[in-house]
């Protein structure tokens, strides 16, 4: 009996008007989706965005719900991942296609990727549908560039000490959920004398999204901030 495919789906950064063709149209037919929440009562966000597609449907499908809890603990998220491959697993052995959601790229800091490792090790083919980050949507919703002919651009899904380390090497700062440390970033880019333009968003595509200069200081955890430096140190 031939075995299904394991597909990671990039759904974006909110609006459903941004998922890719690919994705609306394998979301039209895949036999099981997977779509982990962060808590056992919270819906999942990427399954909000792709609902709309899911509504049109005529056809069964089926949804799988693991619990990927939003903690540090390697040894239990391992545990966590390991139970969510498990089950993805048996939909695979039975012939079916199993698409995991997930916000933005499947590539960029998305859990897909720890499921993905362990599916691969068992032989199980495996394709990714790439979406649209939530940085380039921010940078989209701001209306600026994030880079031009050399610059550099920085990711920093956390703010630390490494931050402060290589400030001085980039252009353009993509800092992810800055909602969560905006104190030490605001402390940290202080430091660096180049001029500089600091714009943050907020619920990117969304029906609440904001657009502001300056950091988030609020605890929206879908906020990001772009800063951009001048090469030209004064």
């Amino acid at each position: 009996m031939k075995r299904g495919k394991f597909f990671g789906i990039g759904v974006g950064p909110g609006d459903t008007e941004l998922l890719t063709v690919k994705a609306a149209k394998l979301l039209t037919k895949i036999d099981v989706i997977c779509s982990p929440r962060s808590a056992e009562s919270k819906r999942s966000l990427a399954l909000s965005i792709v609902q709309p597609i899911l509504d049109d449907r005529d056809d069964d499908y089926e949804i799988l719900d693991p619990l990927f809890p939003m903690i540090e603990d390697k040894l239990a998220l391992n545990t966590y991942w390991n139970q969510a491959a498990e089950i993805i697993a048996k939909k695979l052995v039975q012939s079916k296609d199993v698409g995991f959601i997930t916000l933005g790229d499947p590539t960029v800091y998305s859990t897909f990727s720890y499921v993905a490792k362990r599916l691969k090790e068992l032989d199980f083919e495996i394709e990714i549908i790439p979406g649209i980050t939530s940085f380039t949507g921010c940078a989209a919703a701001a209306g600026i560039s994030l880079a031009e002919k050399d610059e550099i651009v920085v990711i920093v899904p956390k703010v630390d000490d490494r931050l402060a380390s290589i400030l001085e090497y980039g252009d353009t700062f993509i800092i992810m959920k800055t909602s969560r440390h905006s104190e030490i970033l605001e402390e940290i880019v202080s430091k660096d004398k180049r001029d500089k333009s600091i714009i943050s968003v907020q619920n990117c595509s969304m029906n609440d999204e904001n657009v502001f200069e300056g950091f988030s200081k609020d605890k929206k955890y879908l906020s990001t901030t772009i800063i951009k430096f001048d090469k030209i140190t004064k």
